[in-house]
């Protein structure tokens, strides 16, 4: 299982379709990692933790972002035992959605999961 990410400028508000001008693939077995950061809900499910528009993640991406850099072995102890899905993967694949966001503030948030 994996979560797609998309950024979408002039998003239809009917069929959710617009141009993308971001999109990203992560493994759920990340997740773990994600909740223990307080970004699970606005990454995985941001049409149901009110996110509409990637500016809207850019404050708590990078708080969450500068915290597992703070503080790496908090966030280490849910790396999949399997190697599919580690810390080293999920900082910079945040980072590249963080850059993304800001790039495009009003862009549309989709995620697939």
């Amino acid at each position: 299982m994996s979560l797609d990410v998309y950024l979408r400028n002039d998003m239809c508000s009917h069929c959710g379709r617009g141009e993308e001008v971001y999109e990203a693939n992560i493994t759920y077995n990340l997740a773990g990692m994600a909740e223990e950061a307080g970004i699970y809900g606005i990454v995985w499910a941001p049409e149901e933790n009110g996110i509409t528009h990637a500016g809207q993640l850019v404050a708590p991406l990078r708080k969450a972002i500068a915290d597992m850099i703070a503080n790496p072995e908090r966030y280490k102890k849910h790396d999949a035992p399997n190697g599919w899905g580690t810390y080293e993967h999920f900082v910079p694949w945040l980072q590249r959605y963080l850059a993304a966001c800001e790039k495009h503030p009003n862009a549309g948030v989709k995620a697939s999961r």
